[in-house]
């Protein structure tokens, strides 16, 4: 009864902390880019002037921000490495949704003495939890590409290209960097 309960206060934990998260800061991925748990821009040098880039956002970063950052970046690439323009291709976006549902069980609490009713489900035994409480979806983006750096005047024809110095004026005001550590 004891694990139970331990179970049920981290899982309301959880819950409680993925919902006061604050959304994912323009930075670096910290450590393992491949992890599941990696947050923030990593980039990959295929070429001189060709790289895989991928940004991944929490639960709290929209997916319009999500491909806002990876558009910034591409443009910082450009013009750290001496070009004017890029283009992208082979852009996606994914979507990772992730529901939980709390349920609240009539039989617990003062009028009963706290008993436990329990039933077998599946490989093992449960909580009672037929009243649903509470359903909450979280969705996390993860945006990327493969960009092609140039230079000289952006190619007129191409609707993938971009102006780097214009994407890197026009999105500087909407990017949210990591808070300064003191």
């Amino acid at each position: 009864m004891r694990k139970l309960m331990s179970g049920a206060v981290l899982a309301v934990s959880l819950v409680t902390l993925a919902a006061c998260t604050t959304a994912t800061p323009y930075q670096p991925v910290a450590g393992n880019s491949a992890s599941s748990m990696a947050r923030g821009y990593s980039d990959q040098k295929i070429e001189s002037n060709r790289y895989r880039l991928k940004f991944a956002g929490n639960s709290a970063t929209t997916r319009e921000t999500v491909e806002d950052y990876m558009l910034y970046r591409a443009a910082e690439l450009a013009l750290e490495n001496g070009f004017d323009w890029f283009t992208l291709s082979g852009r996606n976006t994914k979507e990772d949704r992730t529901t939980t549902t709390t349920y609240a069980d009539p039989f617990r609490g003062p009028y009963f003495g706290g008993v436990f009713w329990r039933y077998y489900r599946g490989p093992g035994w449960g909580a009672w939890g037929a009243w649903e409480q509470d359903e909450t979806t979280f969705y996390r983006y993860e945006a990327s590409a493969e960009v092609l750096l140039g230079k000289g005047p952006k190619p007129a024809n191409d609707p993938n290209a971009y102006d780097a110095r214009e994407v890197k004026q026009n999105l500087d005001p909407r990017i949210i960097r990591p808070a300064a550590r003191q």
